[in-house]
């Protein structure tokens, strides 16, 4: 039986796409465990419009469904204020249904983010996601101090999460320890979730 681990994101400039990319090998590198990429599509301020249900090209746009059939999630958004993006935050407004089943009760689940400043929020942020999952009543994981690139980083990563500094202009790729600490909670889920599935 294969444990599928959704890796649910929404990304401006593509830094937290790579980031959920890199999360989703390290989802993979636990055998029997595959990832599923899926992302929100943007939301207008003038209406409730969506783009189309088939993005031209990247990750799909994510369902109920979709959260509601994974044994784990990972899940990241850029920064805004501190906070998580408006999108994701508007996909998990329409989840009620998921908790009032209780379809996630006892998944386990992480978050990632991206910054264009050192100090833009990056724990606050994560934190930001790890409301909505706690009322959902999933299994929250970081990462532990194990890791070795959490020691050492000097620029994202911390024990809430996966986070990466991306610069002013966006355009500073993911380091060494940025991108180990991503394969690393990739596989940490991964991990939980073929023990608790």
């Amino acid at each position: 039986m294969t444990t599928e681990v959704l890796v649910l994101f929404y990304s401006c400039h593509g830094a937290t796409e790579h980031m959920a990319n890199l999360i989703a090998r390290g989802v993979e590198e636990v055998d029997g465990t595959q990832a599923k990429i899926r992302t929100v599509p943007t939301i207008s301020t003038v209406c409730e419009a969506i783009e189309d249900d088939i993005p031209e090209s990247g990750a799909l746009f994510a369902s109920t469904e979709d959260l509601e059939n994974c044994d784990g999630l990972v899940m990241g958004s850029p920064t805004r204020f501190g906070n998580m993006a408006a999108p994701l935050k508007y996909f998990l407004d329409g989840t009620s249904n998921l908790w009032l089943s209780g379809a996630l009760i006892g998944k386990p689940a992480a978050v990632f983010t991206s910054t264009s400043s050192l100090h833009g929020g990056q724990e606050t942020t994560l934190t930001s996601m790890m409301l909505p999952l706690l009322h959902h009543g999933m299994l929250l994981t970081g990462l532990p101090y194990s890791e070795a690139a959490l020691l050492a980083t000097q620029s994202g990563g911390t024990p809430y999460g996966a986070s990466h500094l991306a610069g002013v202009d966006n355009a500073r790729k993911l380091d060494k320890h940025e991108s180990a600490l991503c394969l690393a909670l990739g596989k940490r889920v991964a991990g939980l979730a073929q023990k608790l599935a």
